[in-house]
C-alpha cells in the first residue's frame, strides 16, 4: 500500500483520491489470467497472403544489381515489392512534428547501410513459400568501408554513412551539429575546485526482446479503405506514418490496436504496417507481415549505445562546482528516435544538483549498426547511470556518505536549474530522507533537520534573483580580485598507471555542522546571458 507523507506534503497532497493508492483493477486483466486477451494476430481471414523481405547481408555496400525474376516464377509468390513500389520511399519518423529530414528508405534501392536493412519484399500464399522464394533473388553488392563507433564516425576521413547527413551527425535546427548547455564559467569552476575527478561511461545497444515480435495484418475493406491490425504501441503515430509512406489520406486506413505482446519502445518504429498495406494494395488481398524472431534482433531497433565522458570539480565541502558532460548518441545507419534522445538527455543534465557552473555537448552520430529507438526513459536512463555513479566516487574524493553528498547537492525550492527554469516542489531531500529511514541508514542530525524548502536560491546557482533585487540588473560593480587558486586534486579511476604522481591525501569529512553557503559566481559568468535558451526553444547563438 502506497504510504502518503502527510508531514511533509501536509498543504500538496489531497486525500479525496479515486485512483492513486486504491486497489482499481485493469481494464484487460482478466482477459490476461484467462489467456483469452486478442493480439493482432489472433485474427484470421481466407486467402490471407505473407509477405516476407530481403535484407542486407552486409553493414555497408553499394547494390550494383538485383535478379528476382526466378523468384517471380516460384510457386506461391503473387507479387514483388522493390524500391521503386513505394509511393514515398524516404521517411523518418518525427517528420511528422517536423523535426528532422527525411533519410531512411523503407526499402533500399542503391546503398544498404546496416546489416538487416529491407531492400525488397515477397509477397506468397505462405511464409514458407516466401523464404523459398527470397533464396532465390540474387544481389550483386560492391562492399563498402564501415564505421562501427561513434567517435570514429565523427573525424575526419571517415565513411559517410547516411547520405542525408554526410557528416555522421544529426543537424539541430538546420545547421547545429549537436546539442549543447552553457551555465555559469565552467573552466573558473575547475580552476576554483580542490578535487577534479573525471570518468568515460560506455553503454551498450539492448534488444527489447518482446514475447511478441513486431507484426500487423492488412485487410482491403469494402469501401476502398484498409483496417490495419497491429501490435503497435504508437496507434495514430504508425497511422500517419503509414498514409505518408503509401501516398494516402490518413482516413483511408482503420487502425485497430490492442493487446501489445511486450513493447517497451521497441514498437514505436513503425516497422511493418507500411509494407503490409503496400502489399495488400498492390494484390487486393489481406497480407501479414510479422517478423521472425531473427528479424527482430537485427531489423528491430535496440536501445541505442551511448558514450558519456563526465567530469566533476570539487570543493573540499562537498559542493559540486563545475560539472562537463560530452555525448555521444549511436544512432545506427539512420535517426528514428535517437535524435530527440539527445534533446532529452541534454534536458537533464547536470541531474537533480545545483550546480554553479555546467558545460554539456551532446551528438546523435550516425554509424553502421542497427538504428536504435526509445527504449524505457532512453536519453535519460544511461545519463542518470553516469551520473550517479560520479556522484558515488565525489562522494568518496571528499570523503562523505554517498547519501549525504547527494542530499547536500540536491535541489531546493527557489534554485535556479542549468537550464534557467527556477526548481518548484522538488522535495527530493525528503524522498533521500525517507529512503534512509526505510534503509536504517544512518544520517547526521543536521542532514535529518534538512529540507529542500529551506535554504534554496538563485544565488545557490551563482544566479542573482533579479525579481527580488531588480538593482542588481544595471549595477556595474567591478569583479573581485581572487588571489591564484591551487592545482587541483585529480583522482582517476580508470586505467591507472604506475607512474602515476602520489596524490594528495583525501580531505577530511566535513563538521557537523550545516554546509556552508556557496561561493558566489566566478568574473566572466555566463548566467542570465542573452545567447541562452532552453532545449526545447529557438537557439539564439
Amino acid at each position: 500500500m502506497l504510504e502518503f507523507r502527510k508531514d511533509i506534503f501536509a498543504d500538496e497532497r489531497d486525500d479525496s483520491l479515486v485512483e492513486i493508492g486504491q486497489p482499481t483493477a485493469r481494464q484487460d486483466i482478466l482477459g490476461h489470467v484467462t489467456g483469452t486477451s486478442p493480439y493482432y494476430d489472433d485474427h484470421r481471414f481466407a486467402n490471407l497472403l505473407h509477405l516476407k523481405i530481403l535484407r542486407s547481408p552486409h553493414a555497408h555496400a553499394r547494390i550494383r544489381s538485383i535478379d528476382d525474376s526466378v523468384a517471380a516464377r516460384a510457386p506461391g509468390v503473387k507479387r514483388i515489392i522493390r524500391a521503386a513500389d513505394v509511393p514515398v520511399n524516404l521517411n523518418t519518423l518525427l517528420s511528422l512534428i517536423q523535426f528532422g529530414k527525411d533519410d531512411e528508405p523503407s526499402l533500399a534501392s542503391d546503398v544498404v547501410r546496416y546489416k538487416g536493412e529491407p531492400i525488397l519484399g515477397i509477397v506468397a500464399t505462405s511464409e514458407r513459400a516466401a523464404l523459398e522464394a527470397l533464396a532465390l533473388v540474387r544481389v550483386s553488392y560492391d562492399q563498402l568501408p564501415a564505421v562501427l563507433d561513434v567517435e570514429e564516425a565523427i573525424k575526419a576521413g571517415a565513411p559517410s554513412v547516411n547520405a542525408t547527413y554526410p557528416k555522421n551527425t544529426f543537424e539541430y535546427y538546420g545547421k547545429y551539429d549537436h546539442q549543447k548547455l552553457r551555465f555559469g564559467d565552467v573552466e573558473a569552476g575547475f580552476r576554483q575546485a580542490d578535487i577534479v575527478i573525471e570518468d568515460r561511461y560506455q553503454m551498450s545497444p539492448i534488444e527489447h526482446a518482446p514475447t511478441e515480435t513486431n507484426g500487423s495484418i492488412t485487410v482491403p475493406d469494402t469501401n476502398g479503405r484498409y483496417i490495419v491490425y497491429t501490435s503497435t504501441q504508437a496507434l495514430f503515430f504508425s497511422l500517419d506514418t503509414a498514409a505518408k509512406i503509401n501516398a494516402v489520406q490518413s482516413n483511408q486506413l482503420h487502425f485497430i490496436g490492442g493487446t501489445v505482446g511486450g513493447g517497451f519502445g521497441g514498437k514505436v518504429d513503425t516497422l511493418t504496417e507500411p509494407l503490409c498495406i503496400l502489399a495488400a494494395r498492390l494484390t487486393g488481398a489481406p497480407v501479414r507481415y510479422r517478423l521472425s524472431r531473427h528479424e527482430e534482433m537485427q531489423f528491430g531497433s535496440p536501445r541505442g549505445a551511448e558514450r558519456i565522458y563526465v567530469k566533476d570539480g570539487l570543493a573540499k565541502d562537498g559542493r559540486i562546482v563545475a560539472r562537463s558532460v560530452r555525448a555521444y548518441f549511436d544512432s545506427g545507419a539512420y535517426t528514428r528516435l535517437s535524435s530527440y534522445a539527445v534533446v532529452k538527455c541534454v534536458a537533464h543534465i547536470p541531474g537533480p544538483y545545483t550546480i554553479p557552473n555546467v558545460h554539456a555537448d551532446v551528438y546523435c552520430v550516425f554509424t553502421n549498426r542497427t538504428p536504435a529507438t526509445a527504449m524505457r526513459g532512453f536519453g535519460v536512463t544511461a545519463l542518470d547511470f553516469a551520473l550517479e555513479c560520479q556522484m558515488d566516487k565525489g562522494a568518496v574524493a571528499v570523503g562523505m556518505d554517498p547519501l549525504e553528498f547527494r542530499m547536500l547537492n540536491m535541489y531546493r525550492d527557489g534554485d535556479m536549474k542549468a537550464h534557467r527554469r527556477e526548481a518548484k516542489n522538488c522535495a527530493l531531500i525528503e524522498c533521500a530522507q525517507v529512503a534512509a529511514e526505510k534503509a536504517n541508514w544512518p544520517l547526521r542530525d543536521e542532514f535529518r533537520r534538512m529540507s529542500s524548502r529551506q535554504g534554496g536560491s538563485h544565488e545557490r546557482a551563482g544566479v542573482a534573483d533579479r525579481s527580488r533585487t531588480p538593482q542588481l540588473a544595471s549595477a556595474a560593480k567591478p569583479a573581485p580580485s581572487t588571489p591564484p587558486s591551487p592545482v587541483p586534486q585529480r583522482v582517476a579511476y580508470e586505467r591507472p598507471t604506475p607512474a602515476a604522481p602520489t596524490r594528495t591525501a583525501p580531505p577530511s569529512p566535513p563538521p557537523r555542522s550545516a554546509p556552508p553557503s556557496p561561493a558566489a559566481s566566478p568574473a566572466g559568468s555566463t548566467h542570465g546571458a542573452p545567447r541562452f535558451s532552453s532545449v526545447f526553444g529557438t537557439r539564439r547563438r
